[in-house]
């Protein structure tokens, strides 16, 4: 991996999320090498134009002494939107640690999601904010078929792990099951292991673009060929998402969670 350090400008940018007005980004690129990530588009903004998302890492140089924690009180924040805050480098780096070192005494709302266990790291941290909740991304509990799909990522049980650990220390949690591969992804099954540390989840779908499509069809070709058509079919009929929509808000109702369903992000449309 190509790993450059670079000036940054700045670190807390204004945000286009729904109900997220900044985000931090502590890196540009991504250690994980996720198959599924739609994040690639950023490259054409980053100088890396001819380079592949997920074979560089940009440690961004900036004096985070800079960052005036009341400017955020009653604002919400999200680290991170287009990478991890806890890649592996940020063992050697520690930007997302400095980060929330000069957050500390705002008042913002600042949500945390992981696919790291070093998250644990920042339990001492975290209980220095008023309003902080960590989350952590998990799709499958098959730890074999998550080294397939984000290589470089901490295992499902890791993560699972970290987010009880968290959890313990009275830090409010929440799960992202995201993104939700068709006839593979049992929401149920994870929502039945984390429910013990967390009553707070959100869904995201599988984020069909261009550049990813061949990759997610050659996964599933080599592990799951009998889904292939299905995924085909899925693609370009988006009522699946609906069905499975309804399905989620019954079971999460009946368990009395709270949930939030962001599905057709992205490349999918209501049918």
């Amino acid at each position: 991996m190509k790993v450059e350090i670079r000036e940054a400008k700045s670190i807390i940018t204004k945000s286009n999320i729904p109900s997220i007005d900044y985000v931090i980004n502590p890196y540009t690129g991504c250690q994980h090498g996720c198959i599924y990530c739609y994040a690639e588009f950023m490259i054409r903004f980053t100088g890396h134009k001819g380079e592949k998302w997920g074979q560089f890492l940009d440690i961004k140089d900036y004096d985070f002494r800079k960052i005036k924690p009341s400017i955020y009180d009653g604002k919400s924040i999200l680290l991170s939107s287009v990478t991890d805050p806890y890649l592996p480098l940020e063992k050697k780096y520690q930007n997302t640690k400095k980060i929330l070192e000069n957050l500390v005494g705002t008042n913002a709302n600042i949500q945390i999601l992981t696919k790291s266990k070093l998250v644990t790291r920042d339990i001492d941290l975290f209980k220095k904010f008023k309003n902080l909740k960590v989350g952590i991304s998990i799709n499958t509990l098959d730890d074999e078929f998550a080294r397939i799909i984000e290589p470089a990522a901490s295992k499902p049980s890791e993560r699972l792990q970290a987010i009880e650990q968290i959890s313990k220390e009275n830090i409010e949690t929440f799960v992202f099951i995201s993104p939700f591969f068709p006839e593979i992804t049992d929401f149920k099954a994870i929502i039945e292991k984390a429910e013990k540390y967390t009553k707070n989840f959100s869904f995201e779908n599988l984020n069909f673009r261009p550049h990813n499509v061949p990759r997610i069809y050659q996964i599933i070709k080599k592990h799951y060929p009998n889904l292939l058509s299905k995924y085909r079919e899925i693609r370009q009929v988006h009522t699946y998402w609906d069905f499975t929509e309804l399905e989620i808000k019954d079971f999460c109702e009946r368990k009395k969670l709270n949930y939030k369903i962001e599905f057709h992000h992205g490349g999918f449309s209501k049918s």
